[in-house]
């Protein structure tokens, strides 16, 4: 039960599945329902997500994956299966769509929801349809999810992280300066380490600890940042849900099991990734004009290098043959423990659009019909149906 005297105005929704990939494998294997359950790599990898289990045992999401198994080394350890966990992520926007069209995803597994107007389409208010909705997506589709609900969207993410998991938590505008006082700055959305440290450093350590300061002085000090912090400090957030925003980027990564420094093996791992961003971004009709390559060598230090396209590109020839340029100046720089590619500046895929022919040479429109006819085999036999040779280093 729950009873909150704003409980029939607030209209923003922040609606987060809880432990998103560990569920979905707990839902699909119901052996592991009472286990810990981590989703992640090898062991030298990280944790991708784990279950409220393991979350006990400390494991937490980003983590090294040898030190989880310390934690917990009765979890069960299961390899990421992405395809999946997209397939249930559409099944819960289809749910969403028949609320409101305007959904707003910041992920596969959480999304800001306006419910402004809804209430006579629906027959109820929005925490009322909210409440209905995670009802269907536990009982129809088998997982759960935590909502938060508010007058803004900085509210209503806060909101939903409060009473995980199945939880369902209110921020009103009566309680909004109350309740955001004392927490610390470093909770504020889009405050990371070096700026969090920044503000302690300057004293700074509670969100009631802004408004003194007031918006000019802390843009002064701050920048462009400073009057955001106080908005957000004052409960202050006029962002509207989106649905044009949509993913920032796309990409691939793998940790290998042992440190690589050879161009061979680098290669094939680098054009299986070009592979997976590029059956990604078909599959969303996207393209990006950006192409990113990330390397972590064996000592962590991570090193990120780019290339601007003239035209936006999801071809897997052109995300490679950026990616294996840019790889081959920096080998030098290895071993490395982790590669990953992928594309950025993304924009609706344009059928018409290819990459200049000059850039790769005169065969560029050879290579493109290729790969065109290389996707409709896949399509029909499977991923596995056709391979080029480079996959196999």
């Amino acid at each position: 039960m729950l009873v909150h005297r704003e409980l029939g105005d607030l209209t923003i929704a922040h609606m987060d599945c809880d432990a998103f990939y560990a569920s979905v494998e707990k839902r699909d294997d119901p052996s592991l329902a009472d286990k810990p359950v981590i989703v992640g790599g090898g062991r030298r990898g990280v944790v991708s997500t784990c279950c409220y289990v393991a979350r006990i045992a400390g494991v937490r999401s980003a983590m090294p994956m040898f030190r989880a198994l310390k934690l917990c080394p009765d979890a069960a350890v299961m390899r990421p299966r992405m395809e999946v966990y997209a397939a249930v992520s559409r099944q819960i926007r289809v749910l969403m769509e028949e609320m409101t069209p305007l959904i707003e995803p910041l992920s596969l597994d959480e999304a800001f929801l306006d419910l402004s107007g809804t209430e006579r389409l629906l027959g109820a208010t929005p925490a009322l349809s909210m409440a209905r909705l995670a009802d269907r997506i536990e009982h129809e589709i088998g997982i759960t999810v935590s909502v938060g609900l508010s007058h803004c969207k900085y509210l209503a993410k806060v909101a939903s992280d409060l009473d995980k998991p199945r939880g369902f938590s209110v921020i009103g505008q009566a309680e909004t300066l109350d309740f955001l006082a004392p927490r610390p700055v470093r909770s504020i959305w889009g405050v990371g380490a070096a700026l969090a440290k920044r503000l302690e450093g300057d004293g700074i350590h509670r969100i009631g600890d802004l408004r003194p300061i007031g918006a000019k002085a802390l843009s002064a000090r701050y920048g462009s940042i400073g009057k955001r912090l106080h908005d957000l400090s004052m409960g202050i957030d006029k962002r509207r849900v989106n649905p044009g925003e949509g993913a920032k980027s796309i990409s691939s990564e793998t940790t290998f099991e042992t440190d690589i420094s050879e161009a061979d093996p680098l290669i094939g791992h680098l054009w299986r990734l070009a592979v997976r961003t590029s059956d990604r971004a078909k599959a969303k009709g996207l393209a990006g004009r950006t192409v990113t390559l990330k390397v972590k060598r064996a000592d962590f230090r991570g090193i990120t290098r780019q290339a601007q396209l003239a035209q936006p590109t999801n071809l897997v020839d052109t995300i490679y043959r950026h990616g294996e340029t840019m790889l081959s100046r920096m080998l030098d720089q290895g071993p490395f423990r982790l590669i990953g590619i992928g594309i950025s500046d993304l924009s609706a895929q344009d059928d018409d659009a290819s990459v200049p022919a000059d850039l790769f040479g005169a065969d560029q429109a050879d290579r493109e019909g290729a790969e065109a006819a290389t996707d409709r085999i896949r399509a029909r036999f499977g991923k596995d149906a056709i391979i080029r040779g480079r996959a196999l280093r």
